[in-house]
């Protein structure tokens, strides 16, 4: 008899074990809240896992990030009614990030932004960098960090950790580069993202993200009228090949004066102001009043449609704000959304592009011993 008790309690224990095995594999197959599955995610590039990674917070916000490209690939914000919308573009699929040139959510480095003609001097030695923009070197080349795979620690339910080793010579640049990026969801649904770099030999780093933001939450719509604030006083302004002509202009009296809101379309098509029309709108660097103070804000974009407020708050000394100029429809994304001209605002924090070429510039230069830090903030909320 106490054989046959024995023998019932073990075919519970493997009942009960079965059971939850299945609740996990099936788990791995439940939609987010954006409806993006990790399964579509799960594949692997040169041995390396790519996969799908959910933050969460009490609020009900959530973030889907891939560490493929260390991309952001969904944010589930409330709008002003208390609906959930998908703020960011992106792909559902890693089949369709990894078939298309893109930048979507991406983590860019080594140097985000432009160097001129992909050339930069590093302890006396120059080294040519692959040119992949108007002759010049754009967010660290072809084969920047947008198409690594980063390897990924879910350390909890709100709180990623990536890194990944660029090593010397990759894309041209010297050093082994260690990269740390740390993406948290806070509780007061902002995402939070640390970087940290360190080098065995005197290179350049620059990183950055480069999400795609429509906070109506329909990226088949525009952002031309969503609301943008800048808190900087220059920006500096560009030749037509988009590269910094080096000059450090004032914004007063200029379509680039967002020290109080503007909608963004109000002024975007006045191709009479030259850097509007070598930019097709605005792809331009602002020099931040904010000197590094993570506390302040650096911009803000407020969409009049959902209430949803998005501020932006940073260590680094400049803000590329980039409109969406060049997309053109032939990237159909989540939800079938046709990602056309100006449907998506790009908030970049970083050093000034081509910094390595232009010595009175915040110096993007790391030295072996130092520990490169950068920290940037989309916080999100809504407004009535």
């Amino acid at each position: 008899m106490k054989k046959f008790y024995q023998i019932v309690l073990l075919l519970v224990v493997i009942t009960v074990v079965a059971c939850t095995n299945n609740k996990q594999e099936t788990n791995t197959e439940l939609a987010t809240l954006s409806g993006i599955k990790r399964s579509d995610f799960q594949s692997s590039l040169n041995g390396d896992s790519i996969d799908l990674f959910v933050l969460s917070n009490a609020n009900g916000v959530e973030v889907s990030i891939t560490n493929y490209g260390g991309r952001i690939v969904s944010v589930m914000v409330p709008d002003r009614d208390g609906n959930m919308k998908d703020v960011v573009l992106g792909y559902d699929n890693i089949d369709d990030y990894r078939a298309t040139d893109n930048n979507f959510g991406a983590t860019i480095g080594r140097y985000g932004n432009r160097i001129a003609h992909g050339k930069i001097t590093v302890e006396g030695v120059e080294y040519q960098l692959p040119q992949n923009n108007f002759g010049h070197t754009l967010h660290g080349g072809p084969e920047g960090f947008d198409k690594k795979v980063f390897k990924a620690n879910q350390i909890d339910n709100q709180t990623l950790e990536l890194t990944y080793l660029s090593e010397d010579g990759e894309a041209g640049f010297p050093g082994n580069l260690s990269v740390k990026v740390t993406m948290i969801l806070t509780n007061d649904n902002a995402i939070d993202i640390q970087y940290e770099a360190e080098t065995d030999k005197e290179t350049i780093v620059n990183l950055t993200n480069h999400s795609y933001f429509n906070l109506s939450g329909d990226a088949n719509k525009t952002i031309l009228n969503d609301v943008l604030t800048i808190n900087a006083d220059q920006f500096t302004p560009v030749d037509d090949t988009f590269m910094t002509t080096g000059e450090i202009l004032t914004v007063e009296g200029t379509p680039m004066d967002f020290r109080n809101s503007n909608v963004i379309g109000e002024r975007i098509d006045n191709y009479e102001y030259e850097q509007l029309k070598f930019g097709d709108g605005y792809d331009h660097n602002w020099v931040l009043n904010t000197g590094g103070d993570i506390s302040q804000l650096a911009a803000s974009v407020y969409s009049q449609e959902t209430g949803i407020l998005l501020e932006v708050y940073t260590t680094e000394p400049g803000l590329q704000v980039y409109t969406g100029n060049f997309l053109d429809g032939t990237n159909v994304g989540k939800y079938g959304a046709v990602y056309n001209k100006r449907n998506a605002i790009c908030l970049e924090t970083q050093k000034y592009p081509d910094s390595p070429n232009k010595s009175n510039w915040p110096s993007p230069y790391l030295k072996p011993g130092e520990t490169y830090t950068s920290r940037c903030i989309y916080k999100f909320s809504v407004e009535n």
